[in-house]
């Protein structure tokens, strides 16, 4: 048989171990959950041991040629049905649609499917038919297409595996049993259980209890099955091997009970009474109450850690809006942690990397979880004892020391007397217009060629360029180094705060391929605004500081206007015009990734995105020519060469025709462009010059941290030219607005 366990997002490594250690075969796991192979009884095993799959299904039949709605249905109809539902049996269909150009409806697929059912039925039944429920059927098949591949799956496991039993469904919860569930497999804490050692664990914000009773569940080895209360759907299947499954469950009764002898030791507390009562009625009906120790306490005011040593796990509060107390009650997180609990390992999910910044200690390592619609951050933290971190400084202010001690070099020299002095003339002017994230130096000296940008006087993003090929690769690496040495020195910020990329000639994938994985995100302000920058795996950051100037006029021209933002990135531009007072903001860029970030981008300034501001993972040219809606104000910032495979190779100099005039079509009568590019040798054809009315603008378009390269950017309004009624015998000029 051929499965699919369906997870979270960033958790299918987990799972692919659950499905591997359930005796499954040929694992791979996929952006959405893991596929494998294996018996009847390795897809029981599964259902009852995942503790962080959220469904298990089972393929039944397959076709890697479907082009058509109707091929859809004639190839269904040839599938046995009769083998699984009969007209006494009701059914349900659910469907997942990806990247299929010959269905513009998903529900239509699953009506396709449904009709070859009924109509198998049908004729295998002297026309008699089972029926649809959608609430609670016998039976759910799931269609899965991709392009013209089409998978028909049936539920095995039926309600979802997460759903453990021992919570109410009534209860209000923001983390539910398999989140939990991974967060603790990636905590240190349970390399202990993995050994039969569980460490003492502490959830110091237990809220309703689900991270102690799934840490207690993992250290006792129960697995999650044990408790289901309702049948599994496979339990219903002609398929079913009653034996096998009750086997199954004898065995994995015997763990537990041998688990029992293990000395666990698990806290639990919050400062609501309300939660820890809730939490102890979980643990109870979980049959874990005798693992887990429940006390109502004010973390902040600990005093004593209820073991020398151990992990603290939990996910304290938080919000997309940050309000002052809650970003007292991380910094009080910080203190106490520091001050309470040195030696211990400590894991926090959060859904605000600003919120962890209070917490005033560097993490480890992070891993990024998705909390529902929120993306949150789980980070791993060691708290030093005092030994540890005073000889932890000192060997930090030695090296620092030993390091800045060193005379540099002479090309060394001259690049930090350069950055010196365009940083004395700089800095001023960028605090007078309260800019804190701006360029310092951008390849002044030919030898050294990179651009240097400061964000928020903490962190330096230092692009290199590549060499010419003329240059030796020792060179290159003694020139780089220098220059870094050279950036701390006149900066003032820490090496491990200043990261290094080498910018080339991006084409085809490459324009969208990570650097690296560290999901590591900060926060940081432009215009009454914040914006998340990534120094590490992307090439850019997250936003252009070359465009400060026009997201500013963006954010002052767009009140009561329908914005639409093109290439958007990020959609740094987008949050302006809804900042500026926007009626509406639509988004559009080819790449899922930063569609997603644009997405935290809104709610980290607590702007909707579920209505007003509209999102479209889609090619431009395609968006242009698909839809009809009318703009006010676009801002369409091309890239300067693109290709892909999903679509036609773009240069902005050969295409800047057809790409403005399809903008002009959704602008309206008195609208406004916002045409740039970063193509220095760009020149506007004069089809556009003499169909509308041009401005070049980019001279306003430069920052004073920008002004020793004027060619940076190219940027336009472009307007429709206005025609005015000429009286009769008279000669006036048409004037542009």
């Amino acid at each position: 048989m051929i499965y699919f366990a369906q997870s979270a997002a960033n958790q299918s490594d987990l799972v692919a171990k659950e499905a591997l250690k359930a005796g499954a075969n040929e694992v791979r796991p996929t952006s959405s959950g893991v596929q494998f192979s294996g018996s009847l009884e390795a897809g029981y095993r599964f259902c009852l041991t995942s503790r962080v799959a959220s469904r298990l299904l089972m393929a039944l039949c397959f076709d890697e040629d479907v082009n058509s709605p109707d091929e859809l249905y004639e190839k269904a109809l040839d599938f046995a049905w009769e083998n699984w539902v009969s007209p006494e049996k009701t059914f349900a269909i659910t469907q997942t649609i990806q990247m299929c150009p010959w269905l513009k409806n998903g529900h239509f697929a699953a009506l396709r499917v449904k009709d070859a059912i009924v109509d198998r039925i049908r004729d295998k039944f002297n026309q008699e038919r089972p029926n649809i429920d959608t609430e609670n059927p016998d039976i759910t098949f799931h269609v899965h297409i991709r392009a013209s591949r089409v998978i028909i799956y049936v539920d095995f496991s039926g309600e979802g595996l997460y759903k453990r039993g021992y919570r109410s469904d009534n209860l209000d919860v923001s983390l539910k049993e398999h989140l939990a569930a991974a967060l603790l497999y990636r905590t240190e804490w349970y390399k202990s259980v993995e050994e039969g050692k569980p460490g003492v664990l502490l959830d110091p914000f237990c809220g309703t209890g689900t991270i102690p009773v799934e840490a207690a569940l993992m250290a006792a080895n129960i697995a999650p099955g044990l408790l289901r209360k309702i049948p599994y759907a496979f339990e219903k299947f002609p398929s079913f091997e009653p034996e096998t499954y009750n086997k199954l469950i004898d065995e994995l009764g015997d763990a537990a009970e041998e688990a029992r002898d293990r000395e666990i030791k698990i806290y639990a507390s919050d400062i609501s009474r309300v939660a820890v009562e809730t939490a102890k009625a979980a643990a109870l009906k979980a049959n874990v109450y005798d693992l887990v120790s429940f006390d109502i306490k004010d973390f902040t005011q600990m005093e004593e850690a209820p073991a020398e040593r151990g992990y603290i796990v939990t996910d304290p509060p938080y919000g997309m809006r940050v309000s002052e107390n809650t970003t007292k009650l991380y910094t009080l997180i910080g203190q106490r942690m520091q001050e309470t609990f040195r030696g211990w390992k400590v894991s926090i999910l959060c859904g605000d990397s600003e919120l962890l910044s209070n917490i005033d200690m560097k993490p480890d390592r992070t891993n990024s979880l998705y909390n529902g619609g929120i993306l949150c951050q789980l980070a791993h933290y060691y708290v030093f004892t005092e030994e540890e971190k005073e000889a932890f400084i000192e060997r930090a202010k030695q090296r620092k020391a030993e390091r800045l001690s060193q005379p540099l070099s002479s090309g060394a020299e001259m690049a930090y007397n350069r950055i010196k002095k365009n940083l004395d003339q700089i800095r001023p002017k960028m605090e007078a217009e309260g800019v804190t994230c701006y360029r310092i130096y951008d390849a002044d000296m030919p030898e050294y060629s990179a651009a240097i940008d400061i964000y928020e006087g903490k962190w330096v993003n230092l692009q290199e360029y590549a060499a010419p090929s003329t240059i030796e690769v020792e060179t290159a690496e003694r020139r780089l180094n220098e220059l870094v040495l050279a950036t701390e020195r006149a900066t003032g910020i820490d090496l491990e705060n200043i990261y290094v990329k080498q910018r080339t000639q991006q084409k085809g994938k490459e324009q969208y391929k990570k650097l690296a994985s560290s999901n590591k995100f900060y926060l940081v302000n432009e215009n009454e605004l914040k914006y998340l920058v990534n120094f590490t795996d992307y090439l850019d950051t997250g936003v252009f500081l070359d465009h400060r100037p026009i997201r500013k006029f963006i954010q002052e021209n767009s009140k009561g206007k329908r914005f639409l933002n093109l290439f958007c990135y990020t959609a740094t531009a987008s949050l302006n015009a809804a900042k500026g007072g926007a009626i509406n903001t639509t988004s559009v860029d080819a790449s899922a990734t930063y569609l997603d970030w644009a997405h935290e981008n809104f709610r980290v300034n607590g702007f909707s995105t579920d209505f007003d501001n509209f999102f479209y993972k889609s090619d431009v040219m395609d968006f242009l020519w698909d839809t009809y809606d009318k703009f006010d104000l676009i801002f369409c910032d091309p890239p300067t060469f693109s290709n892909s495979k999903m679509r036609d190779t773009f240069d902005v100099q050969r295409d800047h025709v057809r790409l403005i005039e399809a903008c002009m079509m959704h602008l309206e009568k008195d609208g406004l462009l916002i045409f740039s590019n970063n193509f220095r040798r760009f020149k506007m054809d004069e089809r556009i010059l003499e169909k509308f009315s041009v401005e070049d603008i980019s001279k306003e378009t430069i920052g004073k941290d920008f002004e020793r390269d004027m060619k940076i950017h190219q940027c336009y309004l472009i307007r429709n030219k206005v025609k005015v009624e000429i009286p009769a015998k008279k000669i006036i000029k048409i004037k542009s607005e």
